[in-house]
């Protein structure tokens, strides 16, 4: 029910916001700065906030909300080559045995990403990726700093976005006991655009906890969703609702995820103003 009613407000939120977007001239190409946004080392500063609402599975009747807010920082190191600095600060939600919710933040995950400043037909980019223990609540805490790579490959041919990004988290400090931090993320992405900032997309994160049980690593969920980009007043912004059903997950994790993604972007905010 908390899934239905928090889809059909933002259904009605995404239609109000295009109906006051159309009242405007936008300056920008919202279709080209949607496929910006759908580019993880795109020259673009980005502040997303994404909520997801897991539900079934192991969790029965209750639901596991996480917000992601996730700032994303290109930084022109010199002509040729640039840093995308990205930040995940995740507060968690989780249901409790007597039907209660307990939260609090969860570890803060840093990555970077070298990136050519003028790509090829293949976009790409590269570099380290650290976890900090900086979990609030028990229920959410790991005790471990964790480092590893993390990269990203993608292509854009007319109105289509492919790409892939992949990680992985190895703990080399740890407060002591589990859980330890070694764990695999793949997110193949693939996003159509049709025009006026609107896209239909898939971005499913595929998971595997080499430190869970046997049997018990993966989750893998599929879906797809809508999104759609525009001037809101003169901010631009990006809209998106998803939903996700995890066709491997395990014994004790969702079965579902809605994910709704609210994001203010900033094409010009780090860039030189040409002079007159």
């Amino acid at each position: 029910m908390q899934m239905m009613r928090s889809a059909t407000v933002f259904g009605w939120f995404l239609m109000a916001a295009s109906g006051l977007s159309a009242q405007e001239k936008p300056r920008i190409d919202p279709t080209a700065l949607a496929m910006q946004t759908q580019n993880p080392v795109a020259d673009l500063i980005t502040v997303p906030f994404q909520f997801n609402f897991n539900t079934g599975g192991g969790l029965g009747d209750g639901t596991l909300f996480n917000l992601n807010i996730q700032p994303v920082i290109p930084i022109k190191v010199t002509p040729d080559w640039t840093v995308i600095a990205r930040t995940i600060v995740p507060y968690l939600s989780s249901p409790t045995p007597d039907g209660g919710q307990v939260g609090g933040i969860g570890d803060i995950i840093f990555q970077t990403f070298l990136s050519p400043a003028h790509p090829g037909k293949i976009i790409w980019g590269i570099g380290p990726e650290f976890s900090v223990p900086a979990a609030t609540n028990p229920l959410f805490r790991t005790g471990s700093w964790a480092v590893g790579p993390t990269a990203v490959a993608l292509t854009m041919r007319g109105s289509w976005v492919i790409g892939l990004l992949a990680n992985q988290l190895w703990t080399f400090a740890d407060a002591g006991g589990d859980p330890e931090v070694n764990q695999l993320l793949i997110q193949p992405f693939i996003n159509y655009n049709f025009g006026k900032g609107w896209a239909i997309a898939t971005g499913p994160i595929i998971t595997a906890n080499w430190s869970a049980p046997s049997g018990q690593e993966w989750t893998v969920p599929l879906g797809l969703g809508i999104t759609r980009t525009q001037v809101l007043g003169r901010r631009p912004i990006n809209l998106g609702v998803q939903y996700y059903y995890n066709v491997v997950h395990p014994d004790n994790g969702p079965s579902s995820q809605l994910r709704i993604i609210f994001a203010l972007l900033y094409p010009n905010a780090h860039k030189p103003e040409e002079k007159k």
